[in-house]
């Protein structure tokens, strides 16, 4: 294999990767964030990390395919050299994970008491708002803007549709 067979190989596999991983994301966008979280980690790990496979010529393989492949056919003895690395790239995404996760729990939790404190004084304005409705004076009720209109107008109504619409205060 020449080296742009390799790399269009190795490319190729990352945009294969990359379709396998949004469609990990959409079948696990359902569940529970602290379940969904770490099944990501875990699909990234298997479809991103590589072993080498020939240490002379410094070629690598998706650790995922090489160990299928040794097991599969029994050949080689890379399938123990693939499985550490899928570990050790696990462990790392995985510390990884947890540092992001620690970092972003305090400032979701003061994103929620933020939250509360911008809903109870919309609740507080709100009643106060409602409480200045219910006092407010009612309307005359020789009101021009009320519902019945007056005797005069009653004789020579317009049809519907026609007329004039006035607003109601």
């Amino acid at each position: 294999m020449i080296e742009q067979d390799y790399t269009l190989a190795w490319g190729l596999y990352a945009v294969a990767a990359v379709g396998c991983l949004l469609v990990a994301f959409k079948l696990t966008g359902w569940m529970w964030r602290w379940l969904r979280e770490p099944l990501r980690v875990i699909v990234a790990v298997l479809l991103f990390s590589p072993t080498i496979v020939d240490p002379v010529k410094d070629s690598f393989a998706p650790a995922i395919a090489i160990t299928a492949l040794d097991l599969a056919f029994k050949v080689g003895n890379n399938a123990w050299r693939a499985a550490s690395d899928l570990a050790m790239y696990a462990l790392i995404a995985f510390v990884l994970y947890a540092v992001f996760v620690l970092v972003r729990w305090p400032l979701e939790r003061r994103a929620r008491e933020r939250r509360a404190r911008r809903d109870a004084a919309a609740a507080r304005s709100a009643a106060e708002d409602q409480a200045l409705v219910t006092e407010a004076p009612q309307a005359d009720p020789r009101d021009r803007y009320r519902d019945v209109p007056p005797l005069a107008a009653t004789a020579r109504r317009p049809g519907p549709g026609a007329g004039r619409v006035e607003p109601r205060l």
